[in-house]
């Protein structure tokens, strides 16, 4: 009789390959492991700096800008009055007012305020590619004080500031030449009445630069070295100083949002062994703005600017120093943009 094959009796048998024995499982599939290892590499090779196309670092003078904001408010005392009129878009006009209390040092804790008012006339030039500034104050304490700015290519720029008053010492002239490459920035400083200097700044990586300055005053004479670090994130930027004159400096900004912004400074005396911590913060809300910050020197400073319309923004300032019982307040009206 025949063999007859039933599903009840179970799977049928394995077919037998020529030799007589099992054919062998299917190769598993191993595309999707190739794909994923082929893009990490690609994410890693893409996150190797290119050093060939390294960014533009900040000027050597400019790398604590994000910080000063929130760190150094430009606070006051008694009353001041601004307005900035444009007479047309290359041309503008300012008025200031002020009116309050100047300090005089005794050399100890004691501060001695005088009553002080003055005004200051000031004028803008700019041309329609914002390559050429000139700018221009004069005040009724006979202080004068111009700048000018001048981009004389891509690559190279040169600026002149100058002082003069009538008080002995307080009048001075400074010239810097800025040099911009691809990836560096150098700056040549001359000042009188004796001050020479030059910086250099150089990205690393594309977060990373550093540099250092050489300055020399011959009528002391006197020399300095400084050398400075800057780490650049996508919100928040560290920079680190230290100078042959003996001072250390760290500060580290970090943007909370988009509307907040809090910062840390770190400063180190190392021949006097004095040292100040600072915190401060920025606040930048629809209608008004709000900057301060605190040390551990028992200083704490506050500057209010609220939007009352468009063009009349109104100041309040605030400064409270506890060890020396020093306390000032201002406030303020801006008008104009």
């Amino acid at each position: 009789m025949g063999l007859v094959y039933s599903k009840a009796d179970g799977a049928p048998p394995e077919k037998k390959s020529s030799a007589g024995e099992t054919a062998p499982p299917p190769m598993p599939n191993f595309s999707f492991a190739s794909s994923a290892a082929a893009v990490a590499k690609e994410i890693k090779e893409s996150e190797r700096p290119d050093y060939l196309s390294l960014p533009q670092p900040v000027r050597y003078e400019d790398i604590q800008r994000e910080g000063i904001i929130s760190l150094k408010p430009d606070t006051f005392e008694g009353m001041r009055f601004e307005i900035n009129k444009p007479l047309n878009q290359h041309f503008f006009l300012s008025h200031s007012l002020f009116m309050g209390n100047m300090e005089m040092q005794t050399g100890g804790r004691q501060i001695i305020k005088t009553p002080v008012g003055t005004y200051e006339f000031g004028a803008t030039v700019v041309n329609e590619a914002q390559t050429f500034l000139m700018l221009g104050r004069v005040g009724t304490d006979g202080r004068l004080n111009g700048r000018v700015k001048y981009d004389i290519t891509n690559w190279l720029g040169l600026k002149v500031h100058c002082q003069l008053a009538n008080a002995a010492n307080q009048s001075q002239l400074m010239v810097d030449t800025d040099i911009k490459g691809g990836d560096w920035n150098a700056q040549v400083k001359m000042g009188a009445p004796g001050f020479v200097g030059v910086n250099y700044f150089q990205s690393i990586t594309p977060k990373l630069s550093a540099g250092g300055e050489f300055f020399w005053l011959p009528s002391t004479p006197k020399s300095g070295v400084g050398l400075a670090v800057r780490h650049q994130g996508d919100k928040h930027v560290a920079t680190c100083q230290v100078a042959s004159t003996g001072i250390m400096n760290m500060q580290y900004t970090q943007k909370v949002t988009d509307k907040v912004t809090l910062a840390a400074d770190f400063l180190w005396h190392l021949a006097s062994r004095d040292v100040t911590a600072t915190v401060g913060y920025d606040v930048n809300l629809r209608q008004c703005r709000l900057r301060g910050k605190a040390d551990t020197n028992g200083v704490v400073t506050t500057l209010l600017e609220e939007r009352f319309s468009p063009g009349i923004n109104f100041v309040l300032s605030a400064e409270m120093d506890h060890w020396n019982a020093n306390y000032k307040f201002g406030f303020g009206i801006v008008a104009g943009e």
